[in-house]
């Protein structure tokens, strides 16, 4: 049996992301964005969270974006949530891209943000809320500290986490 390996990298400080992954493959998940103005939506995904257009068929009928492997966007012509709330998807990124996404959503959409904060489950979270409603929480999983509470609760949860690195 061969070893799967993630697109994502492992938690570190200076860890990079992957590049922008562009090859087909079949979509294990997606996620359907209806927007009322694809050309605004597209260009907030590309310029504000790094991602690239894919594919976008004739017509504005659909727009294909996608980040790292497995992070797939289809945004399609239609009413958008009323809630921010309604809708809601998280990405993994590193560390070292979330002020740099932060001031570029701002830069489009002031106000757009919330974060990033470092949450209890060792990650550190930017939630950005997209022109069509969407919440969109980019996380960044930080190393895992053997001495720290959640170090703690992972081994009283069962798992082998080593007392010092």
């Amino acid at each position: 049996m061969s070893e799967y390996t993630s697109p994502v990298p492992m938690p570190a400080l200076d860890a990079t992301p992957p590049e922008v992954y562009r090859e087909i493959y079949g979509m294990p998940m997606f996620v359907t964005i209806p927007t009322g103005d694809l050309a605004a939506s597209k260009d907030f995904w590309i310029r504000g969270l790094g991602f690239i257009d894919l594919f976008s068929a004739p017509g504005e009928q659909v727009t294909h974006l996608r980040r790292w492997a497995f992070q797939d966007i289809l945004l399609v012509p239609g009413p958008p949530a009323g809630e921010a709330s309604e809708q809601s998807i998280s990405f993994a990124c590193v560390l070292g891209q979330l002020d740099e996404i932060a001031t570029r959503c701002e830069d489009l959409v002031p106000g757009c943000t919330d974060g990033p904060h470092l949450m209890p489950w060792n990650s550190v979270e930017l939630t950005v809320t997209t022109p069509e409603n969407a919440r969109v929480t980019m996380t960044a999983a930080r190393p895992l500290d053997p001495a720290s509470p959640q170090a703690d609760n992972l081994r009283a949860l069962g798992f082998d986490i080593p007392l010092t690195n």
